[in-house]
């Protein structure tokens, strides 16, 4: 099936060359370039959707087909374009959402689908309110249910269509409490964490299956508390002193173990940073120079490129330099924003989940580690900061 999807992804690819497009294919998928916008074409087969792919060597372990994320991306879409006609402010405040976890480096953990639906539950279960009207009122509501929400007993069902009847509400249960059983052996071996209902994904295996981890939906929930109520003294008084609504987007870097500060004007969208970040209280172990080969917009008035055709073959089609960055990162848990993201937080693993053979070993030099990482990111990286030292065992 997977060579037949080749080939005519191949076939699509010379069709469009034919009439005139700039098309760039490949063995999964077709990128084509015209009138100024980009356009990603996949082929989705109903078959792949009850089909899943080991995890490496190991065949007990499996991800996902293409086909049911092909499928799962646009049940999520068209549910999400119904809502929109519904709610008018649905949209802002899902973006005011997504700044903030962007802000405070939380994108490597939870989703941008995954906060869509958690907006869309306040808009469809507002009780004992009516659906939000503005989109500061529904960013505070979004920040108060991501903080008060029972995650570890109750799954968020998020029933767009009023489609559930009773046998569906059941096996999103059963498939709740299936997921719970691990909880008393163990408390923090929780999956998913954060369990999200759809129509489309009653096992929550979409967008939250992996992560956040529990302690990761803990400082999420801490830090939407802190932020709620800093909103909610905001509007009933207003600013005071230190404390306005910028504090709202922006995170203390001080508790990461190591920052990463990146160069802005090699950031992919170094118009969507917000907040500068600032050099955090740390000792400096690498500081570097942005590197000339790469750049977010393409210099067409310096000689650069030599025509149309010159720019789309040096053209870039979705490049992100920090994702690609990040991972090569393997030794630590990173923190990131995904929406105007110059700084990184590092936190060193667990002592406790290392290998018998790992903890016999010498433990390896904090700033040696973090030597690595800026050369790793040189022309990408602006400093990296020791915040804490590790406590190896």
């Amino acid at each position: 099936m997977e060579k037949t999807k080749t080939a005519f992804l191949l076939k699509i690819g010379e069709s469009l060359e034919d009439r005139g497009m700039f098309v760039s294919a490949s063995e999964n998928e077709v990128n084509v370039l015209t009138s100024g916008y980009s356009f990603l074409l996949k082929i989705f087969h109903e078959r792949g959707l009850v089909m899943q792919k080991p995890v490496g060597d190991d065949k007990t372990q499996s991800v996902l087909s293409e086909d049911k994320m092909l499928f799962q991306r646009s049940q999520h879409s068209s549910m999400i374009n119904g809502l929109h006609g519904r709610y008018q402010v649905y949209g802002p405040v899902v973006r005011l959402a997504k700044r903030w976890i962007s802000a405070h480096l939380f994108s490597s953990f939870i989703s941008e689908e995954a906060v869509e639906l958690v907006v869309a539950h306040i808009f469809l279960k507002p009780f004992p309110f009516h659906a939000p009207s503005s989109r500061v009122a529904g960013f505070l509501r979004f920040l108060r249910l991501l903080s008060s929400f029972d995650w570890i007993f109750s799954p968020m069902v998020i029933d767009i269509n009023n489609d559930f009847n009773l046998m569906d509400e059941k096996e999103i249960n059963d498939n709740f409490m299936l997921s719970r059983k691990s909880y008393e052996r163990n408390p923090h071996d929780i999956e998913p964490a954060m369990f999200l209902a759809t129509s489309y994904d009653k096992t929550s295996e979409a967008w939250t299956k992996q992560s956040p981890s529990k302690s990761v939906l803990k400082r999420v929930a801490a830090y939407a508390k802190s932020s709620a109520e800093l909103l909610t003294n905001l509007m009933l008084h207003g600013p005071s002193g230190e404390y306005t609504w910028e504090c709202l987007f922006r995170t203390p870097m001080s508790n990461y173990d190591a920052v990463i500060l990146l160069h802005q004007e090699k950031l992919c969208c170094p118009h969507h940073v917000l907040f500068p970040a600032e050099n955090p209280d740390g000792k400096l172990v690498v500081w570097g120079k942005p590197s000339k080969d790469f750049c977010p917009y393409m210099p067409l008035n310096k000689g650069a490129v030599k025509g149309l055709h010159d720019a789309r073959e040096k053209l870039l089609v979705n490049f992100d330099p920090t994702t690609y960055f990040l991972r090569d990162l393997k030794t630590f848990k990173l923190w990131y924003g995904s929406v105007g993201g110059d700084a990184v937080g590092l936190t060193w693993e667990n002592p406790k989940k290392r290998g018998r053979e790992e903890a016999d070993e010498a433990a390896p030099e904090p700033t040696s580690i973090l030597k690595e990482v800026g050369d790793v990111g040189k022309g990408l990286v602006r400093g990296v900061y020791l915040v804490k030292a590790p406590k190896f065992q």
